[in-house]
Protein backbone atom coordinates (compact mmCIF):
# COMPACT_ATOMS: atom_id res chain seq x y z
CA UNK A 1 0.00 0.00 0.00
CA UNK A 2 2.91 2.50 0.95
CA UNK A 3 4.67 1.66 -2.36
CA UNK A 4 1.94 2.04 -4.53
CA UNK A 5 1.20 5.50 -2.77
CA UNK A 6 4.33 6.35 -3.37
CA UNK A 7 4.09 5.66 -6.78
CA UNK A 8 1.27 6.85 -7.54
CA UNK A 9 2.10 10.22 -5.98
CA UNK A 10 5.60 10.37 -8.00
CA UNK A 11 3.40 9.72 -11.17
CA UNK A 12 1.38 12.82 -10.32
CA UNK A 13 3.86 15.16 -9.39
CA UNK A 14 5.09 13.96 -13.17
CA UNK A 15 2.10 15.02 -14.38
CA UNK A 16 1.49 18.41 -12.83
CA UNK A 17 4.67 19.24 -13.69
CA UNK A 18 4.38 18.44 -17.68
CA UNK A 19 1.47 20.35 -17.08
CA UNK A 20 2.99 23.50 -15.72
CA UNK A 21 5.55 23.81 -18.31
CA UNK A 22 2.80 23.42 -20.84
CA UNK A 23 0.76 26.12 -19.39
CA UNK A 24 3.76 28.24 -18.81
CA UNK A 25 4.60 28.16 -22.53
CA UNK A 26 1.23 28.03 -24.02
CA UNK A 27 0.86 31.64 -22.03
CA UNK A 28 3.71 32.99 -23.11
CA UNK A 29 3.49 31.98 -27.11
CA UNK A 30 -0.11 33.46 -27.89
CA UNK A 31 -1.05 36.35 -29.25
CA UNK A 32 -1.14 39.32 -26.51
CA UNK A 33 0.76 41.61 -24.34
CA UNK A 34 0.31 41.29 -20.83
CA UNK A 35 1.82 44.34 -19.97
CA UNK A 36 -0.60 46.43 -21.59
CA UNK A 37 -3.52 44.79 -19.13
CA UNK A 38 -1.41 46.87 -16.57
CA UNK A 39 -0.32 49.81 -17.82
CA UNK A 40 -3.35 50.07 -20.33
CA UNK A 41 -3.19 50.62 -24.01
CA UNK A 42 -2.37 53.87 -24.37
CA UNK A 43 1.02 52.90 -22.62
CA UNK A 44 4.08 54.82 -23.77
CA UNK A 45 6.91 52.60 -25.10
CA UNK A 46 8.84 53.20 -22.19
CA UNK A 47 5.92 52.41 -19.84
CA UNK A 48 5.51 49.31 -21.10
CA UNK A 49 9.19 48.70 -20.84
CA UNK A 50 9.25 49.20 -17.33
CA UNK A 51 6.08 46.98 -16.88
CA UNK A 52 8.23 43.74 -18.84
CA UNK A 53 11.13 44.14 -16.53
CA UNK A 54 9.09 44.47 -13.72
CA UNK A 55 6.88 41.43 -15.12
CA UNK A 56 9.90 39.61 -15.65
CA UNK A 57 8.83 39.20 -19.31
CA UNK A 58 12.19 40.78 -21.17
CA UNK A 59 13.93 37.67 -19.39
CA UNK A 60 14.34 35.00 -21.87
CA UNK A 61 11.52 31.93 -21.58
CA UNK A 62 13.80 29.55 -19.77
CA UNK A 63 14.99 32.45 -17.39
CA UNK A 64 11.10 32.98 -16.96
CA UNK A 65 10.37 29.59 -15.80
CA UNK A 66 12.73 28.76 -13.80
CA UNK A 67 11.75 32.03 -11.98
CA UNK A 68 7.95 30.71 -12.42
CA UNK A 69 8.84 27.20 -10.51
CA UNK A 70 11.34 28.84 -7.55
CA UNK A 71 8.07 31.23 -6.73
CA UNK A 72 5.70 27.88 -6.68
CA UNK A 73 7.89 26.48 -4.13
CA UNK A 74 7.55 28.82 -2.10
CA UNK A 75 3.89 28.56 -2.63
CA UNK A 76 3.49 31.90 -4.44
CA UNK A 77 1.42 31.64 -7.45
CA UNK A 78 2.25 35.40 -8.34
CA UNK A 79 -0.26 38.38 -8.53
CA UNK A 80 -3.17 38.23 -10.77
CA UNK A 81 -2.86 41.44 -13.37
CA UNK A 82 -6.79 42.22 -13.56
CA UNK A 83 -7.70 42.20 -9.64
CA UNK A 84 -4.23 42.92 -8.66
CA UNK A 85 -4.09 40.65 -5.80
CA UNK A 86 -2.62 37.28 -5.14
CA UNK A 87 -3.79 34.36 -7.34
CA UNK A 88 -3.69 32.02 -3.93
CA UNK A 89 -6.45 34.46 -2.62
CA UNK A 90 -8.23 34.84 -5.83
CA UNK A 91 -8.52 30.32 -6.25
CA UNK A 92 -9.13 30.51 -2.26
CA UNK A 93 -12.51 32.24 -3.08
CA UNK A 94 -13.34 31.12 -6.59
CA UNK A 95 -12.44 27.39 -6.02
CA UNK A 96 -15.11 27.06 -3.27
CA UNK A 97 -17.69 27.85 -5.46
CA UNK A 98 -16.96 25.67 -8.16
CA UNK A 99 -16.10 23.05 -5.91
CA UNK A 100 -20.27 23.74 -4.67
CA UNK A 101 -21.30 23.57 -7.96
CA UNK A 102 -20.12 20.35 -9.50
CA UNK A 103 -20.34 18.37 -6.12
CA UNK A 104 -24.26 19.06 -6.20
CA UNK A 105 -23.93 18.19 -9.62
CA UNK A 106 -22.05 14.96 -9.50
CA UNK A 107 -23.94 13.99 -6.27
CA UNK A 108 -27.11 14.27 -8.45
CA UNK A 109 -25.47 12.47 -10.92
CA UNK A 110 -24.64 9.39 -8.66
CA UNK A 111 -28.40 9.61 -6.72
CA UNK A 112 -30.18 9.75 -9.83
CA UNK A 113 -28.14 7.53 -12.28
CA UNK A 114 -27.41 5.01 -10.52
CA UNK A 115 -30.98 3.79 -9.72
CA UNK A 116 -32.05 4.07 -13.49
CA UNK A 117 -29.06 1.71 -14.05
CA UNK A 118 -30.17 -0.38 -11.93
CA UNK A 119 -33.60 -0.41 -13.17
CA UNK A 120 -32.71 -1.01 -16.63
CA UNK A 121 -31.06 -3.68 -15.73
CA UNK A 122 -33.23 -5.12 -13.20
CA UNK A 123 -36.45 -4.97 -16.33
CA UNK A 124 -34.02 -5.68 -19.20
CA UNK A 125 -35.21 -5.67 -22.76
CA UNK A 126 -38.53 -3.57 -21.26
CA UNK A 127 -40.17 -0.33 -21.70
CA UNK A 128 -38.77 0.52 -18.82
CA UNK A 129 -34.70 -0.33 -20.09
CA UNK A 130 -35.82 1.61 -23.13
CA UNK A 131 -37.07 4.67 -21.81
CA UNK A 132 -33.84 4.62 -19.70
CA UNK A 133 -31.49 3.92 -22.74
CA UNK A 134 -33.36 7.16 -24.35
CA UNK A 135 -33.18 9.38 -21.60
CA UNK A 136 -28.98 8.60 -20.92
CA UNK A 137 -28.69 8.81 -24.99
CA UNK A 138 -29.91 12.34 -24.71
CA UNK A 139 -28.49 13.24 -21.26
CA UNK A 140 -25.36 12.77 -22.65
CA UNK A 141 -25.95 13.89 -26.15
CA UNK A 142 -27.11 17.52 -25.53
CA UNK A 143 -24.77 20.64 -25.42
CA UNK A 144 -24.57 21.79 -22.27
CA UNK A 145 -24.00 25.45 -23.33
CA UNK A 146 -27.55 24.63 -25.34
CA UNK A 147 -28.88 22.84 -22.23
CA UNK A 148 -28.22 25.90 -19.99
CA UNK A 149 -29.90 28.20 -22.19
CA UNK A 150 -32.51 26.33 -22.87
CA UNK A 151 -33.59 25.46 -18.52
CA UNK A 152 -32.64 29.16 -17.88
CA UNK A 153 -34.96 30.40 -20.67
CA UNK A 154 -37.79 28.11 -19.78
CA UNK A 155 -37.29 27.44 -15.94
CA UNK A 156 -36.14 31.10 -14.90
CA UNK A 157 -37.13 33.70 -17.53
CA UNK A 158 -40.72 32.37 -18.70
CA UNK A 159 -42.15 30.15 -15.55
CA UNK A 160 -40.19 32.02 -12.86
CA UNK A 161 -39.64 28.90 -10.65
CA UNK A 162 -35.66 29.33 -10.23
CA UNK A 163 -33.64 32.34 -10.26
CA UNK A 164 -32.05 33.52 -13.51
CA UNK A 165 -28.28 33.89 -12.11
CA UNK A 166 -26.11 34.43 -9.38
CA UNK A 167 -25.39 32.45 -6.29
CA UNK A 168 -27.68 33.48 -3.83
CA UNK A 169 -29.75 37.28 -4.12
CA UNK A 170 -27.87 39.76 -3.50
CA UNK A 171 -30.88 41.82 -1.23
CA UNK A 172 -29.60 39.78 1.35
CA UNK A 173 -26.15 40.72 1.66
CA UNK A 174 -27.60 43.76 3.73
CA UNK A 175 -30.53 41.85 5.58
CA UNK A 176 -28.97 38.43 6.16
CA UNK A 177 -24.85 39.54 5.98
CA UNK A 178 -23.30 36.15 5.85
CA UNK A 179 -20.35 35.21 8.16
CA UNK A 180 -17.27 33.27 5.77
CA UNK A 181 -15.77 30.47 7.51
CA UNK A 182 -15.21 28.34 4.02
CA UNK A 183 -16.37 30.51 1.02
CA UNK A 184 -18.78 27.49 -0.05
CA UNK A 185 -21.94 29.82 0.71
CA UNK A 186 -23.93 26.38 1.21
CA UNK A 187 -21.55 25.36 4.15
CA UNK A 188 -21.25 28.73 6.01
CA UNK A 189 -25.00 29.29 5.67
CA UNK A 190 -25.58 26.34 7.41
CA UNK A 191 -22.97 26.43 10.24
CA UNK A 192 -24.19 29.92 11.05
CA UNK A 193 -27.99 28.98 10.59
CA UNK A 194 -27.99 31.83 8.19
CA UNK A 195 -31.59 29.90 6.47
CA UNK A 196 -32.15 33.29 4.51
CA UNK A 197 -28.99 33.04 2.38
CA UNK A 198 -29.02 28.89 2.89
CA UNK A 199 -32.87 28.35 0.94
CA UNK A 200 -31.55 31.30 -1.79
CA UNK A 201 -28.85 29.12 -2.55
CA UNK A 202 -30.48 25.88 -2.95
CA UNK A 203 -32.68 28.04 -4.85
CA UNK A 204 -30.11 29.45 -7.51
CA UNK A 205 -27.87 26.40 -7.24
CA UNK A 206 -30.78 23.89 -8.86
CA UNK A 207 -30.64 24.60 -12.40
CA UNK A 208 -26.84 25.16 -13.21
CA UNK A 209 -26.10 21.78 -10.66
CA UNK A 210 -28.98 20.07 -13.43
CA UNK A 211 -26.75 20.96 -16.47
CA UNK A 212 -23.59 19.97 -14.88
CA UNK A 213 -25.61 16.24 -13.90
CA UNK A 214 -27.24 15.89 -17.38
CA UNK A 215 -24.06 14.11 -19.01
CA UNK A 216 -22.52 12.50 -15.79
CA UNK A 217 -25.89 10.71 -15.10
CA UNK A 218 -26.47 9.37 -18.44
CA UNK A 219 -23.23 8.10 -18.34
CA UNK A 220 -23.39 6.53 -14.77
CA UNK A 221 -26.88 4.94 -15.89
CA UNK A 222 -25.71 3.47 -18.62
CA UNK A 223 -22.50 2.01 -17.38
CA UNK A 224 -24.35 0.94 -14.21
CA UNK A 225 -26.79 -1.06 -16.69
CA UNK A 226 -24.05 -2.79 -18.14
CA UNK A 227 -22.10 -3.55 -15.37
CA UNK A 228 -24.77 -4.79 -13.77
CA UNK A 229 -26.04 -7.31 -16.79
CA UNK A 230 -22.54 -8.72 -17.09
CA UNK A 231 -22.80 -9.42 -13.61
CA UNK A 232 -25.88 -10.51 -13.15
CA UNK A 233 -24.42 -13.75 -15.81
CA UNK A 234 -21.41 -14.54 -13.40
CA UNK A 235 -21.33 -17.97 -11.31
CA UNK A 236 -21.70 -16.81 -8.20
CA UNK A 237 -25.18 -14.76 -9.13
CA UNK A 238 -26.31 -18.50 -10.20
CA UNK A 239 -25.75 -19.67 -7.11
CA UNK A 240 -27.22 -17.16 -5.16
CA UNK A 241 -30.52 -17.50 -7.11
CA UNK A 242 -29.94 -21.73 -6.62
CA UNK A 243 -29.92 -21.43 -3.21
CA UNK A 244 -33.30 -19.51 -2.91
CA UNK A 245 -32.40 -15.58 -2.91
CA UNK A 246 -35.02 -13.07 -4.11
CA UNK A 247 -34.39 -11.47 -7.44
CA UNK A 248 -33.89 -7.89 -5.86
CA UNK A 249 -31.57 -9.44 -2.63
CA UNK A 250 -29.49 -10.96 -6.25
CA UNK A 251 -29.58 -7.78 -7.79
CA UNK A 252 -28.58 -5.18 -4.83
CA UNK A 253 -27.13 -7.64 -2.60
CA UNK A 254 -24.49 -9.82 -4.30
CA UNK A 255 -23.91 -8.27 -8.20
CA UNK A 256 -24.60 -4.62 -7.43
CA UNK A 257 -20.64 -3.92 -5.30
CA UNK A 258 -18.72 -5.51 -8.01
CA UNK A 259 -20.49 -3.77 -10.86
CA UNK A 260 -19.52 -0.44 -8.89
CA UNK A 261 -15.91 -1.04 -9.79
CA UNK A 262 -16.17 0.58 -13.38
CA UNK A 263 -18.64 3.19 -12.39
CA UNK A 264 -15.98 4.17 -9.52
CA UNK A 265 -13.30 4.29 -12.22
CA UNK A 266 -14.81 6.40 -14.61
CA UNK A 267 -15.96 8.86 -11.40
CA UNK A 268 -12.46 10.75 -11.99
CA UNK A 269 -13.02 11.59 -15.59
CA UNK A 270 -16.50 12.32 -15.23
CA UNK A 271 -15.20 14.92 -12.51
CA UNK A 272 -12.99 16.07 -14.77
CA UNK A 273 -15.63 16.81 -17.79
CA UNK A 274 -17.99 18.39 -14.85
CA UNK A 275 -15.38 20.73 -14.01
CA UNK A 276 -14.74 21.64 -17.46
CA UNK A 277 -18.33 22.18 -18.36
CA UNK A 278 -19.17 24.33 -15.00
CA UNK A 279 -16.78 26.48 -16.61
CA UNK A 280 -19.09 27.37 -19.55
CA UNK A 281 -22.53 26.76 -17.23
CA UNK A 282 -21.16 29.46 -14.86
CA UNK A 283 -20.94 31.87 -17.40
CA UNK A 284 -23.96 31.45 -18.49
CA UNK A 285 -25.92 31.64 -14.81
CA UNK A 286 -23.10 34.25 -13.45
CA UNK A 287 -22.10 31.71 -10.83
CA UNK A 288 -18.90 33.39 -9.42
CA UNK A 289 -16.69 30.65 -9.35
CA UNK A 290 -13.14 29.32 -11.37
CA UNK A 291 -14.93 29.35 -14.48
CA UNK A 292 -15.98 33.06 -14.36
CA UNK A 293 -12.48 33.90 -12.98
CA UNK A 294 -10.57 31.97 -15.73
CA UNK A 295 -12.85 33.52 -18.13
CA UNK A 296 -12.04 37.93 -17.05
CA UNK A 297 -7.90 36.14 -16.73
CA UNK A 298 -8.16 35.18 -20.15
CA UNK A 299 -9.64 38.12 -21.42
CA UNK A 300 -7.00 40.14 -19.74
CA UNK A 301 -4.39 37.75 -20.92
CA UNK A 302 -3.89 37.60 -17.06
CA UNK A 303 -1.08 34.79 -17.91
CA UNK A 304 -0.46 34.24 -13.75
CA UNK A 305 -4.23 33.42 -13.00
CA UNK A 306 -4.10 30.92 -15.69
CA UNK A 307 -1.03 29.47 -14.95
CA UNK A 308 -2.58 28.88 -11.71
CA UNK A 309 -6.21 27.73 -12.47
CA UNK A 310 -4.73 25.21 -14.82
CA UNK A 311 -2.01 24.19 -11.77
CA UNK A 312 -5.02 23.40 -9.48
CA UNK A 313 -7.70 21.38 -11.87
CA UNK A 314 -4.54 19.39 -12.48
CA UNK A 315 -3.95 18.69 -9.25
CA UNK A 316 -7.10 18.16 -8.87
CA UNK A 317 -7.65 15.41 -11.15
CA UNK A 318 -4.81 13.19 -10.08
CA UNK A 319 -5.60 13.43 -6.67
CA UNK A 320 -9.36 12.90 -7.76
CA UNK A 321 -7.91 9.49 -9.84
CA UNK A 322 -6.25 8.28 -6.70
CA UNK A 323 -8.92 8.63 -4.40
CA UNK A 324 -10.78 6.39 -6.97
CA UNK A 325 -8.40 3.95 -6.91
CA UNK A 326 -7.81 3.73 -3.43
CA UNK A 327 -11.70 3.96 -3.29
CA UNK A 328 -12.23 0.80 -5.61
CA UNK A 329 -9.93 -1.42 -2.94
CA UNK A 330 -12.56 -0.60 -0.32
CA UNK A 331 -15.85 -1.64 -2.60
CA UNK A 332 -14.23 -4.38 -4.15
CA UNK A 333 -11.65 -6.26 -1.99
CA UNK A 334 -10.33 -8.07 -5.62
CA UNK A 335 -8.39 -4.96 -6.62
CA UNK A 336 -5.25 -4.69 -5.06
CA UNK A 337 -3.06 -2.01 -4.64
CA UNK A 338 0.56 -2.84 -6.13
Amino acid sequence: MGRYLLRRLGQAALVVVGVLVLTFLIVRVVPGDPAVSVVGPRASPEQLTEAHHRLGLDAPIPVQLWNYVRQLLTGDLGTSLHTHQAVTHDLGVAFPASLELVGAALLLAVLVGMPLGVLAARYRRTGTDVAVRVQSMLAVSLPVFWLALVLQNVFATTLGWFPVAGEYSSSLDSTSPLHVYTNITLVDALITGNWPIFTSTLGHLVLPALVIAAYPMGVVAQLTRAALIEEMGQDHVRMERALGFRERQVLVGFALRPALNPVLSLLALVFAYALVNAFLVESVFNWPGLGRYAADAIRSLDTPAIAGVTLLVAMLYVLVNLAVDLLQSVVDPRVSLR
